[in-house]
């Protein structure tokens, strides 16, 4: 199995006056960051024109499917059985999408297949980690 899983997905950028605006975006996990997930989106669902992508918790997306959860920048609840709502928030302001719930629990289902849920640690390169955070200081 490839140690990058990177699903396409159909997201509804919700507009301030309440429309939704259908832009392709994509959900991509790797095995060599198994905590994160991360979620790209094209230049026109941005408000600079340039492509976007969020970083966050794997755990979160999942609980999110759920009941609402969230506490820094990125917040996710389920909007009734089929959909789920992700809260980004920036400086710039707050952006909401929505996802299809059953390509969420696809991806997630892919992303356990690659790193059961449990044994990140098994994949985290700590060593690595601590030298690229020396690196950026």
């Amino acid at each position: 199995m490839s140690p990058v899983i990177d699903r396409a997905v159909q997201a509804g950028l919700i507009t301030s006056d309440g429309q939704v605006m259908d832009v392709p975006a994509a959900l991509r996990y790797r095995r060599d960051d198994p905590l994160a997930v991360r979620a790209c989106f094209p230049p026109r669902a941005s408000l600079g024109g340039t492509d976007v992508t969020w970083v966050f918790s794997r755990d979160l997306l999942a609980a999110g499917l759920l009941e609402p959860v969230g506490d820094g920048d990125v917040h996710v609840r389920p909007f009734g059985p089929l959909v789920t709502v992700v809260e980004f928030h920036a400086a710039a302001g707050t952006a909401l999408v929505r996802l299809d719930s059953a390509d969420v629990r696809q991806f997630l289902d892919q992303t356990y297949a690659l790193v059961p849920m449990g044994h990140e640690s098994l994949h985290l390169d700590l060593d690595e980690d601590l030298l690229e955070l020396l690196r950026e200081a």
